[in-house]
C-alpha cells in the first residue's frame, strides 16, 4: 500500500490532529501519504489544514494534504479513516452535565457511560449512521479508526454497518507508563496484558522478566498514604487487578462513590471534571488559531496513539501489538458475545487480528458485565427506535441508580431529550413523563 490515503473526520478537534499528525508524519515511509481533513466548522478546518502544513515542514515531509467540507467527497477511495467527531460541542457537554446536577447526579468526565455517555452517543449515532453511507459508497474497504466517545457505544453501533472498524484509546498504554514509574521500573522492561471494556479494563498481568510486579505496587501503595486517595488505587485494593482509567473516569463507572460526600473527600473525586477540561479544549484551539494567523511557533510533539502505529504496521508490515476494542467474538469468554471489548490486538501487512483473552477473573467480568448492559440498551434504542431503551440505560447504570429514584431518571432523561432535540435520533426525541 504506497502513499495510503488518510482522512480525519472531525479534524476540527485541532490539537489532537495536530499530534496525530506528528506522528504519522514522524514515519519516513509515510512522508508522501495522501493527508484529507474534514470538518463541518469551515474556521476549525483552516487552521487544521494550516497546522498540517506546517506540521509537515517540520518534519521535512511532502505528504499531499487537502481539506474537504464534504465528507463523502474526502473519503472517496480512503485507505483509512480516523473518527474524531464530538456531535454538540462544548455546549452539549455542559447540557449533559448541568441538567443530571439539578437532580442531585454528579458526573466527573461523562462520555462512556452514566447518562453523560447515553446521551453523548444518542446524538453520535446519526453522524455515524452517515459516515458509515458514505464509506459503503466511496470506500468499503477502508479501516475506520474510532477515537470517539463513548468508544464502547460507538463501535458496537458501527459493527453493523461499517466492514472493518476498530475503536482506539490511550488509557493502556498511559496507565502502564504511570504504572512503571510507579513501581521504579524502565517501561521498555515491562511485559504485560490488560482486558475488559473500554474505560474499565484491568491489568491481569504485570511483570519484568518473570517478577511480578504487583509486589512492588502493592509495598508503595503500603508506604504512601496519599498514593491510597485515588480511586483506582482503591479499586485496585478491594478487587486484586489494576483499572487501566484514570480515577477522574473510574468513579462514575460504579455505585459506591459519587453519591457520598465522605468518599468524594476520601478519594478526591473532581466533580465535574469534564466541563473545564472541554473548556480548555477549546482555549487551547483559540491558542493554535491565534498561532496560526500570527505564525508564532507550533509545538510539534508526538502522542504515542495507536492510530498511526497502525497505519505504518499495515502500509510497511511492520509487526506491532496495539490496544484495540472490538466485537467480542469469544476474545473475553465471561462477556457477553457481540458487545465491544478491550484487548491486545496484532497489527501488520495483514491488519488488525485481536487476541483472544479467555475468561476474566469473576470478580471484574461483573462489573463489566454491569457497564456492558448499559452500552447494550443504549445501541438497541438507537437501532429499534425504543426511547424507553434510553431511560432502562439510565436505570441499570451504576452510578445513577445509585443516586436517583426510577421517576427521577425517567423525568431527567426527558429534559434532556427536550435539551438536545435534533441532535438525537427521530425515533428517540419522545419525552415520556413530561
Amino acid at each position: 500500500m504506497r502513499n495510503p490515503k488518510i482522512v480525519f473526520i472531525g479534524a476540527g478537534s485541532v490539537v489532537f490532529t495536530q499530534g496525530l499528525l506528528a506522528d504519522l508524519l514522524a514515519y519516513p515511509e509515510l512522508h508522501a501519504a495522501r493527508i484529507v481533513l474534514h470538518d463541518i466548522d469551515p474556521e476549525r478546518l483552516r487552521v487544521a489544514e494550516a497546522v498540517a502544513h506546517r506540521i509537515a515542514a517540520e518534519r521535512g515531509a511532502r505528504p499531499e494534504i487537502t481539506a474537504e467540507p464534504d465528507r463523502k467527497i474526502a473519503l472517496d477511495g480512503a485507505d483509512f479513516a480516523i473518527n474524531m467527531i464530538q456531535v454538540g460541542g462544548h455546549d452539549a457537554t455542559v447540557t449533559d452535565f448541568e441538567i443530571p446536577a439539578r437532580y442531585g447526579l454528579r458526573q466527573t468526565i461523562a462520555d462512556t457511560i452514566g447518562v453523560g455517555g447515553v446521551f453523548r452517543a444518542l446524538r453520535t449515532f446519526p453522524v455515524l449512521d452517515a459516515i458509515a453511507a458514505d464509506m459503503a459508497a466511496v470506500c468499503p474497504d477502508a479501516l475506520l479508526l474510532n477515537y470517539t466517545n463513548p468508544m464502547a457505544m460507538n463501535v458496537w453501533y458501527l459493527s453493523g454497518k461499517v466492514r472493518n472498524v476498530v475503536g482506539l484509546c490511550h488509557s493502556v498504554y498511559w496507565t502502564m507508563q504511570g504504572l512503571a514509574e510507579l513501581v521504579g521500573v524502565p517501561y521498555d522492561e515491562v511485559t504485560y496484558l490488560a482486558a475488559g471494556v473500554n474505560h474499565q479494563a484491568w491489568v491481569l498481568r504485570f511483570e519484568r522478566d518473570g517478577e511480578n510486579l504487583y509486589d512492588r505496587l502493592d509495598a508503595a501503595v503500603e508506604r504512601d498514604a496519599e498514593l491510597r486517595r485515588r480511586v483506582r488505587v482503591e479499586m485496585y485494593r478491594r478487587l486484586g487487578h489494576y483499572p487501566t482509567e484514570t480515577s477522574e473516569h473510574s468513579a462514575e463507572y460504579v455505585s459506591w462513590l459519587l453519591r457520598h460526600d465522605a468518599e468524594i473527600d476520601r478519594l478526591r473525586i473532581p466533580v465535574g471534571d469534564y466541563v473545564g477540561i472541554s473548556a480548555e479544549n477549546v482555549r487551547e484551539y483559540e491558542r493554535t488559531r491565534e498561532a496560526v494567523r500570527t505564525g508564532a511557533e507550533l509545538p510539534v510533539e508526538g502522542t504515542g496513539e495507536y492510530a498511526p502505529q497502525i497505519i505504518h504496521s499495515m502500509v510497511t508490515g511492520t509487526p506491532r501489538v496495539v490496544y484495540g476494542n472490538v466485537v467480542n467474538d469469544g476474545l473475553i469468554s465471561n462477556l457477553p458475545p457481540g458487545c465491544v471489548v478491550e484487548v491486545p490486538c496484532a497489527v501488520d501487512g495483514s491488519g488488525v487480528r485481536p487476541t483472544r483473552v479467555g475468561a476474566l477473573p469473576p470478580q471484574l467480568a461483573a462489573l463489566n458485565r454491569t457497564y456492558v448492559s448499559v452500552n447494550e440498551l443504549t445501541v438497541r434504542a438507537a437501532l429499534e427506535g425504543r426511547p424507553e431503551y434510553v431511560r432502562h440505560a439510565v436505570m441499570v447504570d451504576p452510578n445513577a441508580s445509585a443516586t436517583l429514584s426510577l421517576d427521577a431518571i425517567w423525568r431527567m432523561c426527558d429534559d434532556l431529550t427536550k435539551a438536545h432535540g435534533d441532535l438525537l435520533p427521530p425515533e428517540l426525541r419522545t419525552t415520556l413523563v413530561s
